[in-house]
């Protein structure tokens, strides 16, 4: 069997792309071309990274991205509004694991979506080799627990974001409208798709010749890609390695391009941006303040959440609620404490019982930190 060079063909699932998906940058290209390639080398991996095509608006090209993306995988399964009883049969069935695609994400997990924590489930367990979901099968009192493997490769689309939970595990393309002067080839199923298919036949083959050298590698990360996002990286990476070229340069200014930018676009959990905001924009430079002025300033800043959650802003049971998830320096719950003001004693918070939720789950504050707010002086 000739030996195919898989840098040239990485190049030209790349072009394929181009032909008729526009991605916002050169490293969305790289990730979305390393990712076609590692779902032919899945069982040589301990986790799969889920690759997300998400977008605030409609007509983003979402879901052309998935259309070609599924020319060029293994096994492709379309998975629309699929259940999670029907996704881990499918891939527990035995005869090779299938590439679910899931379109309209946001359908799933939306805020009108309900509760869909089975179907969280799969996609977070399906993320590493050994994840496995349980099920009680058989009638009555004859049943019994039996695990189903969920590991597979996942590609979504959807309007929005998505859960921490799979978003932490993904590489995330956000997508755009198409500007006036992109242009793409219009995609006609009945002549494209062969040759997506011709590609990722050449894709087959290509991972079974490359197969010895990506089995147990342990490529080399970027400078400050750790934790999570090295899980993430890593396979693609190692197929980037694998392949040669230009790739393994190209593959590490992606990796580094599109962590980077997660880390921009992540405010965290809820409760972390709340801690985060108290820090940097309503507790500057004071150590003390009511609660009526901290939720003042919160439904006051711009680009936050505050003013609006769930159609209702921010307000005092809601704000103890989530503080007393977690703990000051002494290990007790963070709550609002008396604090003396002129002519009465108001209830609020202290900086001092922050600090130690501030320094364990806050990003590093900015370097120029804003001054302090007028008229916050401190009133003992």
């Amino acid at each position: 069997m000739t030996a195919i060079d898989g840098a040239a063909l990485l190049n030209e699932v790349e072009a394929f792309h181009r032909r008729f998906n526009v991605f916002p940058t050169e490293a969305a290209f790289v990730a979305v071309a390393l990712w076609d390639a590692h779902a032919h080398l899945l069982d040589c991996f301990d986790s799969t990274p889920r690759i997300a095509f998400l977008s605030p608006e409609p007509g983003s090209g979402k879901t052309r991205a998935l259309e070609i993306v599924e020319t060029l995988v293994p096994q492709p399964m379309t998975a629309v509004n699929a259940s999670a009883a029907a996704l881990f049969r499918s891939v527990s069935a035995g005869n090779g694991k299938p590439t679910i695609l899931f379109d309209e994400i946001d359908t799933v997990f939306g805020p009108k979506a309900g509760d869909n924590e089975e179907l969280r489930g799969f996609l977070n367990a399906g993320h590493r080799r050994t994840g496995v979901t349980y099920r009680c099968i058989g009638d009555g009192g004859q049943q019994t627990v039996q695990a189903f493997p969920s590991y597979c490769a996942v590609a979504v689309a959807g309007l929005g974001s998505l859960p921490d939970t799979i978003m932490s595990r993904a590489v995330v393309i956000r997508m755009r409208r198409r500007a006036r002067n992109e242009k793409v080839e219009p995609f006609r199923a009945r002549v494209h798709e062969a040759e997506g298919h011709k590609l990722r036949d050449r894709l087959a083959t290509w991972a079974e010749q490359a197969r010895a050298s990506v089995v147990g590698a342990w490529p080399e990360m970027p400078e400050g890609v750790t934790d999570r996002p090295a899980d993430v990286w890593e396979p693609l990476l190692a197929i980037a390695d694998a392949a040669g070229g230009h790739w393994p340069d190209r593959a590490r200014e992606a990796c580094v391009a599109l962590v980077t930018a997660s880390k921009v676009n992540d405010k965290g959990s809820l409760g972390v941006r709340l801690l985060t905001d108290l820090r940097d924009h309503v507790m500057v430079g004071i150590d003390r303040l009511p609660t009526v002025a901290i939720l003042d300033r919160l439904n006051a800043l711009d680009d936050a959440p505050w003013a609006d959650l769930h159609g209702k802003p921010l307000d005092n049971r809601r704000l103890g609620r989530m503080l007393a998830e977690y703990m000051t320096a002494d290990n007790e719950p963070i709550a609002s404490r008396n604090i003396k003001t002129a002519g009465s004693v108001l209830k609020g918070y202290y900086a001092a019982d922050l600090w130690d939720a501030w320094a364990r789950y806050c990003p590093p504050p900015p370097e120029s930190p804003l001054p302090p707010l007028p008229g916050t002086e401190n009133v003992a």
